[in-house]
């Protein structure tokens, strides 16, 4: 029996190379980028839910929008699609931006959220249960052509790993730390380069098949 798996994130998982130009859309072939790469290495059938920009918290962006918020992006992923077997969150790169001014527990408080949605009897039941893992990003640079724009969020991001790694206990859900097996381009400071994909899809794929 195929499984199906649901990746939801943000632009490094829907692919988005190192920025050199703000503002020109490019992504990643499809065979290069991470959630792909796990797909081919475990067999199974991919739903891909990666949206640049997207928070893990209930946030309206000035920037881009009020769409960004992960929180009800993850409910209409989950009420758009299934069954699913299991699914993937990787959020809380965004959150770091310096104009919602979050703190780490912050942060923390948004994925708690969205475990609460996917671990919930509602989404359970509709998909007739599935296993979670939650997937720390890697810590940011604050550099590049999108630099302003993270302000403060290296020192942010460094904290995040415990964070998740107890939420992740609580909430009984798989955990990777991907800081542990990659490292976000210098280029942009935050999105990762067709290697690291691929470093990044074959963790992920190891992560889950304890699953």
């Amino acid at each position: 029996m195929t499984r199906t798996i649901m990746t939801f994130g943000d632009s490094n998982t829907h692919g988005t190379p190192p920025i050199v130009t703000r503002g020109v859309y490019a992504r990643h072939d499809s065979a290069a980028r991470w959630p792909q790469v796990m797909a081919a290495a475990l067999g199974c059938t991919l739903i891909e839910e990666g949206l640049p920009g997207r928070t893990a918290c209930a946030l309206t962006d000035p920037e881009m929008g009020t769409h960004m918020n992960g929180q009800l992006g993850l409910r209409i992923a989950l009420e758009s699609h299934g069954p699913i077997d299991a699914l993937t969150i990787m959020l809380g790169t965004n959150d770091c931006k310096a104009h919602f001014g979050l703190t780490p527990e912050g942060i923390g408080a948004g994925i708690a959220g969205l475990l609460a949605i996917a671990c919930g009897e509602v989404m359970q039941t509709r998909h007739g249960g599935f296993e979670v893992l939650l997937i720390c990003p890697p810590p940011v640079l604050e550099q590049g052509p999108i630099a302003q724009v993270f302000f403060g969020a290296a020192t942010k991001s460094l904290a995040l790993p415990p964070l998740y790694a107890a939420l992740a206990q609580t909430w009984k859900v798989g955990f990777l730390d991907a800081g542990q097996h990659i490292a976000v381009s210098p280029q942009d400071g935050v999105h990762y380069n067709a290697a690291t994909h691929l470093t990044l899809g074959q963790a992920v794929a190891r992560a889950l098949q304890p699953l």
